[in-house]
Formats: structure tokens, C-alpha cells, sequence
């Protein structure tokens, strides 16, 4: 497949990008088991974690991705806002399938991410090619997700903030600074194991959630992430070195041209 063609696809297939990073022993260990969905797959999974997430293989905004349950006897999946409750797993499956319609679906092992005033929350790093086309960590973000939602997207009503703001009542001082320069590492370490396979890659978005035990979990890599994103934190220092990567790479329009499309909209792409 020709760089330009495969560079296409990849920005469209998370499983493309899941098996790409599955190359890399580092980074393996980091990433919940993911698998392309079938009834029987989505059956065993369900048994050894007891909760998953089943999301489309080709998708963006968090479109599509349900949070699906076993326990006592009972099955249950949510999508959107909607939670459904089933007594057998065949009849939950079969709702799936409707739902899903005849897109191909991927089952990851779910991860019980922290939460922040009761609300789950994960982290977008962004991670860049320097002007010596070197990878390099500009600036990282928080996703909180809606109250009533599975996914932290900001399209799908997720709320942009701050690191910190959503580590200090978990964590303090050193311990603190150790957690972002994991989070730090990690989205590095992801981005340089996409690239290995990937070389024209030029921009990652890495999102990472945090387990009760602060364990890293590399959720999802997204290959053409929207640089404005990080204009919703406080700290301006963030968003201007992130857009000036994005410039030097031919991301973004230069600093004094308006990015034609720019807008609450333009700000949830790919988010």
C-alpha cells in the first residue's frame, strides 16, 4: 500500500492503529486487550472483565461506542444516555447488532477510568514532529465526559480542563509531578510506536485513562487531532506551542490567516 493511501486508511482504522502499536513490547502492555467483535468474542470478554467497551472500527466523536455489562445474572449496555437491561446475552447481542447495524465493531477490555465530580474522565497528549522531525510531547489536556454519558468526546458533550485540576484531589506534589510525566511518556512512547510502521506520521493525539490504581491504559491514538483543542485551557502557553507545531508542519494556516472553519464545531473534530 503506498504511504499516502495507508496514511488515509490509518487515520480512519482503529484497528489498524491497535495493531500497529501491538508491535512494540513497551507499549503493548499499556494498551486493554482489543479485538475485533464477533457473538463469541464479545461473550468470553464479557466473562473475564465483566465490563467493555465496543466502539466501531472506523469512526470519530465517540459516535457509536457503548459500554456493555454482565453481572448477577443480568446484561446491560449503554449508548448515548440510554442504558438497556437484558436477561440473557442473546438478547442483549441481538440489540447490539441493531444498533451497530452491519459496521464492523472492535471490543476493548474496559478500563474503570477516575472520575472527577462523579464524572469519568481521560486524557488527550498531544504529541508532535519538531522542526527536526523529532517526537516530542506539546501539551496534554483532560476530557471530563457528560454526566450521563460513556464517552469523554468534546463533540459528545465532554468538558475540556486542566490536568492538574482533575489530578490534585487524587494525588499532590511529587507524586503529581510523576503522574504527568507518565502521562507524558506514554503518549510519546505511543506516537514513536505508531511512526515505526507509519513514518509519514507528523501528529498524535494520544488518549490515555487512568485507573484506580493510576495505571495508564492507552485507550485510543487519534492521527489528525484538532491542535485548536487545546485553546479551551487557561494556560495559553499550551495552545500556542501546539498550534506553532502544527503550523511548522502545514497543520494549521499561518499565524495571521483565520482558519476559514474555525468555531465551537471546528473545535470538537476528531476530539
Amino acid at each position: 500500500m503506498k504511504t499516502s493511501a495507508r496514511k488515509n486508511v490509518l487515520s480512519k482504522s482503529k484497528w489498524l492503529k491497535t495493531k500497529d502499536i501491538l508491535k512494540d513490547p513497551k507499549v503493548r502492555k499499556l494498551v486493554p486487550e482489543t479485538r475485533r467483535m464477533n457473538e463469541k468474542l464479545l461473550r468470553e470478554m464479557l466473562r473475564r472483565y465483566s465490563m467493555v467497551y465496543i466502539k466501531p472500527e472506523k469512526g470519530t466523536y465517540g459516535k457509536g461506542v457503548m459500554r456493555v455489562e454482565q453481572g448477577n445474572g443480568s446484561y446491560s449496555y449503554q449508548r448515548k444516555e440510554k442504558k438497556r437491561m437484558f436477561d440473557s446475552f442473546s438478547s442483549m447481542y441481538q440489540s447490539i447488532v441493531r444498533n451497530k447495524r452491519k459496521r464492523p465493531y472492535l471490543v476493548q477490555k474496559g478500563i474503570h477510568l477516575l472520575k472527577y465530580k462523579g464524572r469519568r474522565f481521560d486524557i488527550r497528549v498531544m504529541v508532535q514532529r519538531n522542526r527536526k522531525r523529532a517526537w516530542e510531547m506539546t501539551g496534554m489536556i483532560g476530557r471530563v465526559a457528560h454526566p450521563r454519558k460513556i464517552v469523554t468526546n468534546y463533540h459528545s458533550g465532554g468538558k475540556p480542563t486542566a490536568v492538574r485540576t482533575l489530578l490534585k484531589p487524587i494525588v499532590s506534589g511529587e507524586n503529581l509531578f510523576k503522574i504527568e510525566k507518565t502521562l507524558s511518556k506514554v503518549g510519546y512512547d505511543a506516537a514513536k510506536a505508531l511512526s515505526h510502521t507509519n513514518p509519514e506520521l507528523d501528529m498524535v493525539g494520544a488518549d490515555i485513562g487512568l485507573d484506580n490504581r493510576l495505571r495508564p491504559w492507552i485507550i485510543e491514538l487519534n492521527t489528525n487531532p484538532d491542535p485548536y483543542f487545546f485553546r479551551h485551557l487557561a494556560d495559553k502557553s499550551i495552545a500556542r506551542k501546539v498550534l506553532s507545531y502544527a503550523r511548522a508542519l502545514k497543520r494549521i494556516p499561518p499565524a495571521k490567516s483565520k482558519p476559514k472553519r474555525y468555531s465551537n464545531r471546528s473545535l470538537s473534530r476528531n476530539t
